[in-house]
């Protein structure tokens, strides 16, 4: 794909980028994509994929009591469970604001953990890394954001929540549905949103302005971006996902460089239909 070359403009030491289709074929690659990045928030989509085969094992469920009092595992997954940014204090009532929390999927990797018995690095491991054979893959730390993976991997992840195999597919549907709609709050980088929704560990695009993806992506476009220069996205409406993985920390060159790469991604992919 021709779009995918636009990362040699981004004002980055290295960057790589890759296109899958919903099918799992490959569209198009450009860089080095076994070269291993640092995901930050990129890594949310992995523990959430994690948490989900827990659920489906019967290990938790969706809607049992988890982090502050009135939460739940379904609160943390979608930033609803009232934890602030950062740290482990309660700035709201459940399911009152969408208030984006590092700290609640560090809450929810510990009642995981907890749950199954297994460290929930390991348990990331053997429920989605070591099935989808992301070898490249490692998560030593914070499951909000000390994920280190390869765009090739990645690849491989976005095919599977494209066409599930580790999930039944009406989990990743309830995935990717908004979590108490309507609510506001702030999307890191991007400022407050009205509404700010959000699924089950991805962010959903709807109508937000300022965002991350193109003007052309559907509402139903889903992901995640990350601070260390990184997003995923999948776009039901264009049957495709795309990786782009930096060693740049986001900041203006990333809100001016990647919507309209994507609109081009998506211009491409509408070509070749």
């Amino acid at each position: 794909m021709q779009s995918l070359a636009m990362i040699e403009n981004w004002p980055v030491p290295t960057a790589a980028a890759a296109v899958v289709r919903a099918d799992g074929r490959v569209a198009g690659t450009h860089g080095p994509t076994a070269h291993r990045f640092p995901l930050a928030s990129v890594t949310k989509p992995l523990a959430a994929y994690a948490a989900l085969v827990a659920y489906e094992e019967g290990a938790v469920e969706l809607d049992e009591p988890a982090g502050p009092e009135g939460s739940t595992v379904r609160h943390l997954l979608a930033h609803t469970s009232g934890l602030a940014f950062d740290e482990h204090r309660v700035t709201a009532s459940p399911g009152t604001r969408r208030l984006y929390s590092n700290a609640g999927f560090e809450v929810l990797g510990d009642h995981i953990a907890e749950a199954t018995e297994i460290p929930f690095p390991e348990y990331v491991r053997q429920a989605v890394l070591e099935p989808l054979g992301m070898e490249a893959t490692t998560l030593e730390g914070s499951p909000a954001k000390d994920g280190v993976s390869t765009v090739d991997d990645l690849v491989r992840f976005a095919a599977e929540v494209q066409a599930p195999r580790l999930l039944d597919p009406r989990t990743v549907l309830e995935a990717q549905t908004v979590v108490h709609p309507g609510l506001k709050g702030v999307l890191p980088g991007y400022g407050h949103q009205n509404p700010n929704d959000w699924g089950l560990g991805f962010e959903i695009r709807d109508s937000k302005s300022p965002h991350w993806t193109g003007l052309s992506s559907s509402p139903a476009t889903f992901g995640h971006f990350g601070q260390s220069g990184t997003f995923l996205w999948i776009d039901p409406a264009a049957g495709a996902a795309c990786v782009a993985l930096t060693d740049r920390a986001f900041g203006p060159w990333a809100t001016q460089a990647w919507p309209p790469f994507t609109d081009a991604v998506l211009a491409e992919l509408a070509a070749s239909r």
